[in-house]
């Protein structure tokens, strides 16, 4: 099992960036594919981005995609979501989330992923 922390979350306003980091620790990280999810209310969990801990191959929701990157850093184990352009609809919980499967291209999808505690993000217009 893989713990996972997230931190980075905040208020912001249109137009602003933000960037979350996702602390992993508990187990070697070479299989696995990380990523991000996020839920607003009234609403479903959102698959956000992706990527594949061995390699780097990521994969973006359309509603994120070239506004947002995903990336990681092996040596630190974090995986790190750069958020730029925000909009009021970005607003959410955003959860970090761990797939022993590598499952980069269906996260979550295979098998049930390890899960931070999320962190709140907020775009005010």
């Amino acid at each position: 099992q893989v713990q996972l922390v997230e931190s980075g979350g905040g208020l912001v306003q249109v137009g602003e960036s933000l960037r979350l980091s996702c602390a992993a620790s508990g187990r070697t990280l070479s299989s696995y594919a990380m990523g991000w999810f996020r839920l607003a209310p009234g609403k479903e969990r959102e698959f956000v981005a992706s990527i594949l801990w061995t390699g780097g191959r990521t994969r973006y929701a359309s509603s994120v995609e070239g506004r947002f990157t995903i990336s990681r850093d092996t040596a630190k184990k974090t995986v790190d979501l750069q958020m730029n352009n925000l909009k009021p609809e970005d607003t959410a919980v955003y959860y970090c989330a761990a797939d022993v499967t590598g499952s980069w291209h269906r996260l979550c999808l295979v098998r049930a992923c390890s899960w931070g505690q999320g962190t709140q993000v907020t775009v005010s217009s």
